[in-house]
């Protein structure tokens, strides 16, 4: 989990400085230097979703796993 969000956190970092860098501006301006913890934060914000998203999609494949071997396994009984 701490591995999504400390990447995704990196992520909101490496668009700013694109951002920054396509607008021929100074990376490190004091004025605006406040943005980098607030793109770190949604970047990281979006890795948390993200890591919750991915353990409920695995939570459901499993248990629809579950049904269909469940089912195959009455199917079975009943065809013998």
């Amino acid at each position: 989990m701490v591995h999504k969000i400390l990447f995704w956190g990196g992520f909101g970092i490496a668009v700013r400085l694109w951002q920054l860098g396509i607008q021929m501006r100074p990376l490190f301006d004091r004025s605006h230097i406040i943005a980098y913890p607030i793109y770190a934060a949604v970047g990281g914000g979006f890795g948390f979703w993200l890591d919750g998203f991915e353990k409920r999609q695995f939570r459901y494949v499993t248990d629809m796993k579950e049904r269909l071997i469940e089912k195959r396994k009455r199917v079975a009984a009943l065809e013998a």
